[in-house]
């Protein structure tokens, strides 16, 4: 979004309804790029969307418009933080329905718990830790098959395992 010009911004910014729909279509790209990381990949539209007109809404109260970037990613991942949520709590909903005896209960819900937790991962973190931990493919396989370097399947992996401890804490 750097190239987006700070007297568009600025325009936008004073209510100029066609400076703001070509500041809005010039974000709309980074934005999706920045919420594929961010949402599970389901949520990823409806969080640009929500976004999107959140940001065409408040424009006007930003105080510097050379926050614009970090204003608007703050805004996409908040939007993500919360569709996850959302998510969430519906499953917990259909659990309560479920009547099962208390041994198959216990495995359903750790079960259902640890699928969420991985759905709850960005996909290029869900793709690491999903290849790795159940199919059984070495680093190296990953590397190869992701077309990357070891490194970074290490990075991503071991990123992924933490967020998803993090979400069943």
């Amino acid at each position: 979004m750097q190239s987006l010009c700070q007297t568009e911004l600025a325009a936008a910014h004073g209510g100029d309804r066609a400076a703001l729909d070509r500041v809005l279509r010039h974000s709309r790209q980074h934005l999706r790029r920045y919420a594929e990381y961010h949402c599970v990949i389901n949520d990823v539209e409806d969080a640009v969307q929500e976004s999107l007109i959140t940001v065409s809404r408040r424009l006007c109260d930003l105080r510097l418009v050379e926050c614009f970037t970090s204003w608007a990613f703050r805004i996409v991942k908040r939007e993500c933080n919360r569709l996850k949520r959302a998510r969430c709590q519906w499953r917990h909903e259909e659990l309560r329905e479920e009547i099962l005896p208390p041994a198959e209960r216990d495995n359903l819900e750790l079960r259902r718990d640890c699928a969420a937790a991985l759905e709850s991962l960005p996909a290029h973190y869900r793709e690491v830790i999903l290849l790795r931990d159940l199919e059984g493919l070495s680093i190296a396989e990953l590397a190869a098959q992701l077309s990357t370097t070891p490194e970074t399947i290490k990075a991503r992996l071991h990123r992924a395992r933490v967020m998803a401890r993090e979400y069943l804490s």
